[in-house]
């Protein structure tokens, strides 16, 4: 009979105390998309929690990263506790007026899993769509779009994926497709906003025919990034690359093309900061009813961060840029290199810091067919001035440009060309 009870007793306090830890977990979730980005905004406006269950509502609001005009939508959701977790299920309350014709018979949704030891399954479905004008033959086709996202330890790392078929608009002599977007990432927090792992985005094929216009294609184009830690965990290294099998353009294909990508040895603090501040300055942006004085306070303000955060970075030493680039055309491969250095200085090289270029140092170079410049004109045009002041040189059957940034001085192939101390 006690056993029972106490069995009794506790299959009700599991619900309840799983929907006490929901409401929490949601609340914190909502805080940390609030402050971690400054476009999109989730507002709630009541949480109503019950034994087994919750019923919430609120607010989406998305700021346009350029106009700073805000988009509502309104959602409304409903929790159902269980005794290790609760799954959440989000709809649209209304949907505007521009999308709902969009989604006749089913809505985007979006479930979220959520367990007492902090772990959370975020799914994104969005419908396919078929929409057909019969009067100006017009139609857009977008396959199911499934979105995961799996949050461990408290929100401190993330397993994230997306897959889109793709998508056909037609829209007379025109027409647009992509096929088979997918997006994978990694991810686990250092510290503050500065994040290690991998990332993979990768599209099938993109055309574009316009009209009477030659098509324009992309074939396998692939984006890969990873971030690691080093040093205990005080500076980090991200290498990334760029990478197109195929472009087709004016009626003739190239490829492969390639770009390399590095920021290396880059200070945890610094570039933390660096991003804090760069994310204040898009939040003021965004702000309209801002006063215009407060604005350029905080714009100053957040542009004296990021100059201090340069410092940082730069007095502990690092080295970014892109380290190979090739592009392939019918005439031979364009190919170049790009590399930003300033040393580690000692405390006392620090304290005596002025500025970031006085410090720096680089190479570029870069290499391209005479074929290429005899091919097209405009290219050759702008080309012609730099042969004839020395900056570019023949070797054999390329152009070749060599660069040295050293003392705030740019040696182009012997041309010494002065810069400012702008940083």
């Amino acid at each position: 009979m006690v056993a029972g009870i106490v069995v009794l007793a506790g299959g009700v306090a599991a619900p309840w105390a799983v929907g006490v830890v929901t409401e929490q977990q949601w609340q914190e979730a909502a805080r940390e998309v609030n402050a971690s980005q400054p476009f999109f905004q989730v507002e709630t406006a009541g949480y109503r929690r019950g034994l087994f269950s919750a019923d919430l509502n609120g607010t989406l609001l998305y700021h346009h990263p350029e106009t700073g005009e805000p988009l509502r939508l309104s959602y409304h959701g409903t929790a159902s506790h269980g005794v290790t977790g609760s799954l959440l299920e989000f709809t649209a309350a209304e949907l505007p007026a521009g999308l709902a014709p969009l989604f006749p018979d089913e809505q985007p949704r979006l479930t979220l899993e959520t367990r007492l030891w902090g772990t959370a399954v975020a799914e994104l479905t969005v419908p396919a769509i078929s929409l057909l004008d019969d009067a100006t033959g017009e139609s857009i086709k977008v396959a199911e779009t499934v979105g995961t996202a799996t949050i461990r330890d408290g929100g401190n790392a993330a397993e994230i994926s997306l897959l889109w078929p793709g998508a056909a608009l037609q829209d007379g002599a025109s027409r647009i497709s992509v096929e088979n977007v997918r997006f994978q990432q990694s991810m686990t927090r250092l510290q503050g906003d500065v994040w290690t792992g991998t990332g993979d985005l990768t599209l099938a094929r993109l055309a574009v025919t316009a009209g009477e216009q030659p098509p324009v294609g992309l074939d396998s184009l692939a984006v890969h990034s990873e971030t690691r830690a080093g040093d205990g965990g005080t500076t980090i290294t991200t290498e990334g690359s760029i990478s197109l099998q195929s472009l087709t353009a004016d009626g003739e294909s190239s490829g492969p093309h390639r770009v390399d990508m590095v920021l290396e040895d880059f200070d945890v603090a610094g570039w933390n900061s660096f991003i804090g501040a760069m994310t204040d300055l898009q939040a003021v942006a965004l702000d309209p009813a801002a006063d215009p004085q407060q604005l350029f306070e905080q714009q100053m303000a957040a542009m004296g961060q990021m100059t201090e955060a340069l410092r940082t970075l730069a007095a502990n030493g690092m080295v970014f840029g892109f380290p190979s680039i090739s592009l392939t055309t019918p005439e031979g491969e364009v190919s170049g290199e790009l590399l930003i250095r300033h040393p580690a200085l000692s405390d006392d090289e620090k304290a005596e810091m002025l500025m970031v270029m006085q410090r720096l140092t680089g190479d570029f170079r870069v290499s391209v067919p005479v074929a290429l410049s005899e091919r097209y004109p405009q290219l050759k045009g702008q080309l012609l001035p730099l042969i004839e002041q020395g900056m570019v040189v023949q070797e054999g059957d390329r152009l070749v440009l060599r660069a040295r940034l050293q003392d705030l001085t740019v040696d182009v192939n012997g041309t010494l060309i002065p810069l400012p101390p702008v940083i």
